[in-house]
């Protein structure tokens, strides 16, 4: 052995001896503090970070007491958890997590990852059955996955059950508005909401004030500028800014704006309720039933078939339109780039002023957008822009949901060591408690307690986020909702998606085609699914194909072709709509 590969070994050694004797002593250290020197760290985090809060301070205070003392037994433990990359859990990273630890001595790492990757580990420790954290937030959308695969602790059961002990007394599981959400159809909660955004009209409200264009778009199209309440309006607009108006203050504008690349975060744009905004799935809140915005037919909770030769509606007229105008819209009204854009990189677009309006708009950008540094903003802090609900297509009936919404939900799994999964369990309360989450809620404008919603200190901000107070006040935000339980296995299905789109975006395909290929793919892996008997309940039972004919002749879904596709275009003014929603409210 040469004296180079003794030196590199010796110094290996002694590093790794320093970092075993540094951790030991960060473990005493946590270990050592008194029950008065923790509650001096809380007090501290409370009133220098956590304000503002739906609670006194006193009251944050006997939170942060209990928290001090259901830790105590976990102290010294490293945990680590993983969410995706948004504001709101940079937040929880950078801020959360610091506090989470001094107050009660677990330490823990945040992890923030891509959202692909956050359901690749977890679909990879649900295989597995080994442990890569200890704790996820991840989507609402997984619901229907958690509770067939049985690999998720439902919380409904652990807090009054094994977590009992850790679980937050004042919690008030009934203040979180995306609790139907991750509530699977057995009546149990499985997730618990962390934060929770929609996606939204987005447009230029000072634009569409301005008198010349107001009349140059009446004199166009016989209705005035305004919000568009039916597609047939959204393509008015997008076609009158990108073809009439060209220039707005000197500078080229779209009327439109989207994202195309071949990528995952294609498949989100569809999934994430596209087929639902067109009418493609079928009456029910919060998702459609049997149909659903997937195009995924259910019978008696068992997945039955996507194609309409089984009942489904994924190759549907709906859905086929809705591919055809997503393409169309695409190609004629965005900026060029957009096409070769994924949705990280489209979402900061419209915030650099060439951009009239964006059908599908998620208010997890909000934040960014209301940057007083944009050209979006005006000097003293107001938008130029604001939010409203998004237009539906010719197919959307009454009494169906008209969009998205992501709730990003802590998820805790069964063959997680118990005794961590109680140490996550318990930051997972703490960053959304009510002593902590509206100071999070205005860090990462991502609401999940109707408590923070309606306090105070959100009517004060309202006037600088551009409507999105007003939305999660007014009584339409329910019908804004995540994937359903109807899809029995998200992170399989939800990766055929974005071939399928991509596809016919890039023309190797017809939009027809593209989404029968896509719907044979589905039933082919719910088939799968249904032979190896691998779910605990609800698992798929696939119909026997038969004619389409057959099912667009019953009622609902799947629909059969409209004559007319493109009805009269209909706006309204957006001070009415939101008058409407107080009103309603």
């Amino acid at each position: 052995m040469s004296s180079k590969t003794r030196v590199r070994q010796w110094t290996a050694l002694a590093a790794a001896t320093v970092f075993s004797v540094s951790g030991a002593i960060g473990v005493a250290q946590a270990q050592s503090k008194t029950y008065q020197e923790r509650v001096d760290i809380a007090r501290k985090w409370v009133e220098n970070e956590f304000q503002p809060s739906t609670l006194s301070v006193e009251e944050q205070m006997e939170e942060m007491k209990w928290f001090i003392k259901a830790s105590k037994p976990y102290r010294g433990m490293d945990i680590k958890v993983v969410s995706e990359t948004i504001s709101t859990h940079k937040y929880e990273s950078n801020v959360m997590a610091k506090a989470f630890s001094e107050i009660t001595g677990i330490n823990i790492t945040h992890d923030l990852i891509a959202e692909g990757d956050v359901i690749q580990n977890l679909q990879t420790e649900m295989q597995s059955g080994r442990s890569i954290y200890d704790a996820y937030v991840n989507d609402s959308d997984l619901i229907g996955t958690h509770f067939r695969y049985g690999d998720v602790v439902p919380l409904s059961d652990y807090m009054e059950g094994e977590g009992k002990d850790v679980t937050l007394p004042t919690l008030d599981v009934d203040d979180f508005i995306g609790r139907d959400f991750v509530t699977a159809p057995n009546g149990k909660m499985y997730q618990l909401p962390d934060q929770q955004f929609a996606n939204l009209y987005w447009f230029r409200y000072d634009w569409f004030q301005k008198p010349e264009l107001r009349k140059r778009f009446k004199e166009r199209y016989g209705y005035d500028l305004g919000v568009p309440v039916n597609w047939s309006a959204y393509q008015d607009i997008a076609e009158f800014f990108t073809k009439y108006v060209k220039e707005v203050d000197g500078k080229k504008v779209y009327g439109h704006m989207d994202y195309g690349k071949k990528s995952p975060s294609l498949g989100w744009r569809f999934t994430d309720a596209w087929l639902s905004m067109a009418g493609a799935g079928d009456k029910g809140l919060p998702n459609g039933k049997p149909v659903d915005e997937w195009g995924i037919r259910v019978e008696d909770c068992h997945p039955v078939g996507s194609l309409m030769s089984r009942g489904g509606a994924v190759n549907s007229p709906a859905s086929v339109y809705a591919l055809e105008k997503y393409i169309d819209w695409l190609k004629a009204y965005a900026p060029p780039e957009a096409s070769g854009m994924t949705f990280s990189e489209a979402g900061p677009v419209p915030a650099e002023g060439h951009v009239a309006q964006q059908i599908f708009w998620y208010t997890g950008f909000t934040a960014p957008m209301a940057d007083p540094s944009k050209p979006v903003v005006n000097d003293d802090g107001t938008p130029k822009w604001r939010m409203a609900p998004s237009p539906h297509g010719p197919y959307w009936e009454e009494g169906m949901k008209l969009g998205y919404q992501d709730v990003g939900s802590w998820t805790l799994l069964k063959h997680t060591d118990a005794k961590r999964r109680k140490a996550a369990w318990l930051y997972a309360q703490f960053t959304t408690a009510k002593s902590t989450s509206l100071k999070k809620a205005h860090e990462g404008l991502t609401f999940i307690r109707d408590s923070n919603i309606n306090d105070e200190s959100f009517t004060e901000r309202a006037p600088k986020l551009g409507g999105l107070v007003e939305f999660y006040r007014s009584p339409a935000r329910v019908r804004w909702t995540p994937t359903g339980t109807n899809v029995p296995d998200y992170p399989k299905l939800a990766s055929l998606w974005w071939q399928a789109v991509a596809d016919a975006v890039t023309g190797a395909k017809t939009p027809k085609a593209a989404l029968t290929s896509l719907g044979e793919e589905q039933d082919r892996v719910m088939a799968r699914i249904e032979r190896a008997g691998i779910q605990d309940t609800c698992a798929p039972r696939m119909n026997d194909e038969r004619d389409p004919q057959y099912w667009l002749d019953q009622p609902g879904a799947p629909k059969p072709a409209l004559s007319n596709e493109k009805p009269q275009g209909k706006t309204v003014p957006y001070d009415q709509l939101v008058k409407s929603w107080q009103e309603e409210g």
